[in-house]
């Protein structure tokens, strides 16, 4: 039991390690709550949580607890109820909006404690590809996706030269790029990040499982350019792969679904059928991908979970969407009776929920496989899985799998994704994948932490909870191979709601809701930087980066749907305002106007 005395210094510690991210937020850090699940250190024995030092570790806690309170606030929770599909869609950018830039600002201010030779590089975002309903023209949401680097200034300058160099010159490549952090020393520690997981849920104001994850690599992962696409996962215990691998059985994605549950039995003898609980995303707009794999399950007497399903947790299970939370549930537990119940995932995912789920299996004692899938529902699962690997017999490969001819234009869609996959490093050549496939070195570690904006149903944690005026309650998860931990902090917003409100939003948004006025608001040079993350957490489709450190934004390439014709022609005078006004801190920007070819000089 902790004294009052260790409660103050270990408050008075999280405090002074995190103070840039509060000051920034303008919050005040009332109290700290830590309850260790596993591996907790000793006095005799003091380690460090994961690679990471202490220092950073209870930053980056603090940037997903900021992300999710930022968020719930102010992010619109629930506005989209009862709205059309566009005016749902407008509701979720903006909620994606708010937890990118929190998440971007906090991560920004916690490199003030980075070592000099250190940085965080995205690898991995979601965001990027329309799912849930969306269309193509409904464009990206904002996000924080691939080559966003924090770090020191010159470790940043350096490190962003090598990623522009990454995208624009084909001769360069992966071993080129990764060769040079090498050589320099520098340590750059990759990143897989969902700031809102469960965007619909939030805008429609469903109060569990909305949450958000930052996944920290010690190294980055092996991508090369801007990706996200559709990941198949099978998720397992550890137990059920290496008890069928004693029986020369290979459990993976690919096994037939028999042969699977065959090695669940002979895991765990006696296990009821029933009680195999099967966890798969639903709705009908899954049926022509996963129908197949839903009646696979049934036909052999196991569970298929459903909307409403009591959890272990005393909370409803929800498979509209989700497909990282429910990795935690995965394993057994024993009823009232004393029968052995296990819980499994199934199915698929996006690419950036696929690989930070597969990244949790080794702490978790789970083994992860992937098989990477098309963007394109038309296939069911078991023809699926093999598109990405059709490789130079693509046409032919694709018309037998349909059993019939398909139009040219449908077979250059599907070049175009398996193009897309290869030009991003995503391994094609393997029939399933592993995380080790994601590494350039097999040694990887993780630090996985989810903040939780409402309650999650497969740990019973909960959201963000108010416990006074302006105070509030937020709960972040943190997980490494060797521990795992809760802190649940108590923040103070110090400033009025609505005041908070412009705190928490990106300032290019005060400006296009015209909540602030850019041509009287006082600059600083670092409203270079922010503008420049900002275009590209809010727009990052429009944007080219022509090398020298410049970034060109086509205004033709935004969609309405991202943002609307009016404020786009608002974010034009405003960047041409600042351009005029401060042409040195703003040398990097360069402008395409809607129908112009060439940049504004």
């Amino acid at each position: 039991m902790l004294t009052l005395q260790d409660r103050r210094d270990a408050l008075a510690q999280w405090a002074f390690d995190t103070r840039p991210i509060l000051g920034r937020f303008h919050l005040w850090l009332e109290d700290v709550e830590t309850v260790w699940t596993r591996g907790r250190p000793t006095i005799d024995d003091p380690r460090e949580m994961s690679f990471i030092t202490g220092r950073i570790e209870r930053s980056l806690a603090m940037t997903v607890a900021v992300t999710a309170l930022g968020t719930r606030l102010f992010g619109r929770f629930g506005e989209g109820a009862g709205q059309d599909k566009s005016g749902l869609n407008l509701v979720k950018k903006e909620a994606d909006a708010i937890s990118a830039y929190a998440m971007s600002e906090s991560l920004w201010y916690l490199t003030r404690h980075l070592p000099e030779n250190h940085a965080i590089m995205v690898c991995l975002g979601e965001g990027l590809m329309p799912k849930g309903g969306e269309t193509p023209e409904m464009g990206s949401n904002p996000n924080l996706g691939f080559g966003r680097v924090y770090a020191r200034p010159e470790v940043a300058r350096w490190l962003d030269d090598r990623v522009v160099r990454l995208l624009n010159d084909p001769s360069y490549g992966w071993d080129g790029f990764y060769g040079e952090i090498k050589r320099s020393g520098l340590t750059v520690w990759g990143a897989a990040i969902d700031t809102l997981e469960n965007t619909s849920r939030f805008a429609l104001g469903r109060e569990s499982g909305t949450m958000t994850v930052l996944h920290v690599f010690n190294q980055p992962l092996h991508i090369l350019r801007p990706y996200e696409g559709y990941m198949g996962t099978l998720i397992l215990p550890r137990q059920v792969v290496d008890r069928a691998a004693e029986q020369a059985i290979l459990v993976d994605y690919r096994t037939p679904r028999a042969r699977v549950l065959e090695a669940i039995e002979l895991a765990y003898p006696g296990i009821r059928r029933e009680h195999v609980h099967v966890w798969t995303l639903g709705g009908k707009s899954r049926a022509r991908r996963l129908s197949g794999l839903w009646d696979s399950w049934r036909e052999l007497g196991v569970h298929l979970v459903e909307e409403g399903w009591k959890l272990p947790s005393g909370m409803e299970a929800f498979t509209e969407s989700g497909t990282y939370a429910p990795t935690y549930q995965v394993g057994t537990w024993q009823d009232e009776s004393g029968a052995t119940h296990l819980f499994l995932c199934d199915g698929y995912a996006a690419s950036a929920e696929a690989v930070q789920a597969a990244s949790l299996a080794p702490k978790l004692g789970l083994e992860a496989s992937l098989c990477v899938y098309t963007s394109a529902f038309e296939l069911p699962y078991e023809k699926e899985q093999h598109v990405m690997r059709l490789g130079n017999d693509l046409a032919a490969g694709l018309e037998r799998l349909f059993e019939t001819s398909l139009e040219p234009a449908r077979v250059k869609a599907y070049r175009e994704m398996v193009r897309e996959a290869e030009e991003a490093g995503i391994p094609l050549n393997r029939a399933t994948l592993r995380a080790d496939d994601f590494f350039p070195e097999k040694g990887w570690e993780v630090l996985a932490l989810a903040g939780y904006m409402g309650p999650d149903p497969y740990s019973g944690l909960p959201g963000v909870e108010l416990v006074g005026e302006g105070r509030y309650r937020v709960t972040v998860r943190l997980g490494s191979l060797r521990t795992d931990k809760r802190v649940t902090f108590t923040l103070r917003l110090m400033e009025t709601l609505e005041q908070s409100r412009l705190v928490f939003s990106p300032l290019l948004n005060r400006f296009l809701s015209g909540g602030q006025d850019f041509e009287t608001r006082a600059v600083k040079i670092s409203d270079s930087g922010r503008i420049r993350n900002e275009l590209q957490t809010l727009c990052a489709e429009a944007l080219e980066f022509p090398g020298q450190n410049r970034m060109r934004v086509f205004f033709d390439r935004i969609p309405a749907a991202v943002i609307s014709r009016e404020r786009q022609e608002t974010l034009l005078r405003v960047l041409r305002w600042y351009r005029k006004r401060h042409p040195i801190w703003f040398s990097w920007l360069e402008l395409v106007p809607p129908e112009a070819t060439e940049p504004e000089t």
